[in-house]
């Protein structure tokens, strides 16, 4: 068989490489900002969970071997939201956080039963039409007060809560 993406690792490569160290992920909060600069909605995933659970989530994962992690952030963007979301990363992205996954509950507010994951987090202003993709059933705006509230919290498993909560004081939504 021929090779034809050397970045992939096959399902067991994969798994035998979660049970030994972290995977580098990408996490982006996609936000729709005015003519200043202000964050007037966030975007928020709604996808099936492999338990059937349905959950907000952010953009999320993982960097290939060989990949830039700018080119990680547009590859998700585009799978997520699709190819006409218009996100504006720039040249040199620098993350608002660096969040730490754990299979084990409790270490750090961020849990990934798969894996130990770190994850760079970056909030993405994103400026065109926004048509999710692949596992996402919906994307929906929120302003930062309603993605913030407790409702929509407890929707947002495995910490992107507590991620989504400091993108947005990262960009002066919460005080």
């Amino acid at each position: 068989m021929t090779e034809t993406t050397p970045a992939w690792l096959s399902t067991d490569e994969l798994e035998s490489t979660r049970a030994r160290m972290p995977i580098l992920y990408v996490d982006a909060v996609p936000v729709r900002v005015d003519d200043s600069g202000e964050v007037t909605h966030v975007g928020l995933l709604l996808r099936i969970g492999p338990d059937g659970t349905v959950s907000r989530t952010l953009v999320s994962g993982r960097v290939l071997h060989h990949e830039r992690v700018r080119d990680a952030l547009l590859r998700h963007l585009e799978k997520d939201l699709g190819p006409v979301a218009l996100p504006r990363v720039p040249a040199s992205p620098q993350p608002f956080t660096v969040a730490e996954y754990f299979p084990t509950p409790g270490i750090t507010p961020y849990h990934d039963p798969r894996q130990h994951a770190v994850s760079l987090a970056y909030v993405v202003p994103v400026a065109g039409d926004c048509r999710p993709r692949q596992d996402a059933l919906d994307l929906v705006w929120f302003t930062p007060q309603e993605a913030a509230s407790p409702q929509v919290q407890l929707e947002m498993p495995g910490g992107h809560g507590v991620l989504l909560k400091q993108a947005l004081a990262h960009v002066g939504c919460l005080s």
